[in-house]
């Protein structure tokens, strides 16, 4: 017996489940909306589109959001947690999120989306490409069912640019940067962190100065009391924000002695570098 495809299977669900989709602000999630505007107009109709705001988002996100908005016709619901990053800061005893401790994402991404879709029945769209072996966030709850087009339909990184070029455009961050979600994001590489510090100078001298307040405070046996430890948990395993641009420029002034004189537009030096990282642990709600 064959197994049922996702879209018969998004078509087969009674007319109560709500189908919803993540836009994270990255190039396969808003191209998978604009696929399933264009292919499956029906289920485009009942699509429930949606943004997880952190409120540390950069510029060139909202602008791809509001691009978005006017190609699909249909509002994207922005929701967030309700309290900023400092304040999920303060109760996580001031410990900066890392690839192991990845409380923001938990915190200002997933549940605001399950407290979103709260107990009804669910199909959510992923847009994971066929030519890659990541796993998406899939809920435990058992109302949420995920399915993957791209997967199934076979749509890999070549044509995901195509749909962009031949809509709304590739997102602007790319010019400096490989993925969306947060300015200060932990899994930024070392010239993505010079990146930020070029095109938002003010929101990397807010990296640092989050990164300069830390405190690790830890228990002291002499006194009996906890108390500061040390100061300086960093966003890098590196080490301050000042060190790993420092390296990124050197690493650049190397490059530049190599470099061809041959001009490209960005968009095409975009989509002629390797394939996304295959060692790329990062949250895929946030920047898929």
């Amino acid at each position: 017996m064959n197994q049922m495809k996702w879209h018969e299977l998004a078509q087969s669900q009674d007319h109560n489940a709500r189908h919803v989709m993540g836009i994270s602000g990255g190039k396969d999630s808003a191209s998978l909306a604009i696929y399933i505007k264009d292919h499956y107009p029906d289920i485009h109709k009942k699509m429930e589109y949606f943004f997880t705001d952190t409120g540390a988002e950069l510029e060139e996100v909202y602008n791809l959001l509001d691009k978005l908005e006017g190609h699909l016709g249909k509002e994207i619901n922005r929701l967030n947690s309700g309290k900023d990053f400092e304040h999920w800061l303060k109760i996580h005893n001031n410990l900066l999120p890392s690839p192991q401790q990845r409380w923001c994402t938990r915190m200002m991404k997933i549940k605001p989306f399950e407290a979103f879709v709260g107990e009804d029945k669910v199909i959510s769209y992923v847009g994971i490409r066929a030519d890659e072996h990541r796993e998406g966030y899939v809920s435990r709850k058992p109302n949420i069912q995920a399915v993957f087009p791209f997967v199934e339909d076979g749509i890999v990184r070549e044509d995901v640019f195509r749909m962009l070029e031949e809509s709304i455009g590739i997102p602007e961050y790319y010019k400096w940067r490989s993925r969306s979600g947060c300015y200060f994001c932990f899994f930024q590489r070392k010239d993505e962190w010079l990146g930020l510090k070029r095109n938002h100078p003010e929101l990397y001298d807010k990296a640092k100065a989050i990164e300069d307040t830390v405190h690790v405070k830890g228990f002291d046996w002499n006194t009996g009391e906890r108390k500061v430890v040390k100061k300086g948990y960093t966003w890098s395993d590196v080490g301050t924000l000042d060190v790993v641009v420092n390296l990124a420029e050197k690493r650049e002034a190397e490059g530049k002695k190599h470099k061809s004189k041959e001009t490209k537009r960005w968009q095409d030096i975009v989509k002629e570098q390797d394939e996304d990282d295959p060692e790329d642990k990062a949250c895929i709600i946030c920047s898929l």
